[in-house]
């Protein structure tokens, strides 16, 4: 099992950058595919982007391509996310999931296994 604790979201003006972090408990980390979620207010959770468990593959959803970036350090049990370009569409509470098994290049909410519980980002215009 691993637990997940988000940190980095606040408030940022649209074009502003902001970088999320995960840290994760368990030896098992580097197993794991990693991928970063959000969901707005009234709207259901979507698929952000994730990452295999090397850091060698990487997917995301396409209103964040060019400007959202995953990494993680197996060493440090931490997952990243760099936000750039924001914008007030990207304002939402974002978390931090974990998935056993193989890595897929999809988005798939029910396919995770563990959750954080969130950090707020939002975004003024």
């Amino acid at each position: 099992q691993v637990q997940l604790v988000e940190s980095g979201g606040g408030l940022v003006q649209a074009g502003g950058s902001l970088r999320l972090s995960c840290a994760a408990s368990g030896r098992t980390f580097s197993t794991y595919t990693m991928g970063w979620f959000r969901q707005a207010p009234g709207k259901e959770r979507e698929f952000v982007a994730n990452i295999n468990w090397i850091g060698s593959s990487t997917y995301y959803r396409d209103s964040v391509k060019g400007r959202f970036t995953i990494s993680r350090d197996n060493a440090k049990n931490t997952l990243n996310l760099q936000m750039n370009s924001l914008k007030p569409e990207d304002t939402a509470v974002y978390f931090c999931a974990a998935r056993r098994g193989p890595y897929y290049r999809d988005g798939d909410v029910a396919a995770m296994d563990y959750w954080g519980k969130g950090t707020l980002v939002t975004v003024s215009s």
